[in-house]
């Protein structure tokens, strides 16, 4: 009977601060291992729901915007897939499934560990500051505290 591989989940967005840590976790968790890879990787990216979006715009914005923002996410979501799929295949991962899922990400992601019973979740840190963390709230804060797995933060360095 061969051994499943245990699932490590990537949170991936469309910052650099993302890129970076997808980028850190193939050069430290897959490319040195060659095909004897130790995990299955899945990137989740959590697209925004188009009417919470427009929550935040106020009453200004109508519901015939609607269907441009759903155009827009789906194209962001496309090209995100896009770039982890490029930046795997220049490390020479040629096995990673890229998921889209709708919500908030902090749901999305503690979601998606219960959905794979992933091991390990990574999160690129963006370095907010306490007044932005505050404020916009710390997904990889969030995750870490209620996610069903380990949690890796990875920070890009500062230039």
């Amino acid at each position: 009977m061969a051994s499943e591989k245990h699932v490590m989940l990537i949170a991936v967005d469309d910052s650099a601060h993302s890129m970076y840590a997808l980028e850190w976790t193939l050069d430290h968790f897959f490319v040195p291992f060659g095909s004897l890879q130790p995990f299955q990787l899945v990137a989740i990216h959590a697209r925004p729901i188009p009417i919470s979006i427009l929550q935040l715009a106020g009453p200004a914005a109508t519901a015939e915007i609607i269907p441009m923002m759903e155009v827009d996410l789906k194209k962001t979501a496309a090209r995100i897939t896009e770039k982890v799929k490029e930046l795997c295949k220049k490390k020479s991962v040629n096995e990673v499934d890229v998921e889209v899922m709708e919500g908030d990400p902090r749901n999305v992601l503690c979601e998606a560990v219960d959905k794979y019973n992933a091991k390990i979740l990574v999160v690129g840190s963006h370095g907010y500051g306490p007044m932005k963390r505050a404020v916009l709230g710390s997904v990889s804060d969030y995750c870490a505290h209620h996610a069903h797995s380990s949690v890796m933060i990875v920070k890009k360095p500062k230039t």
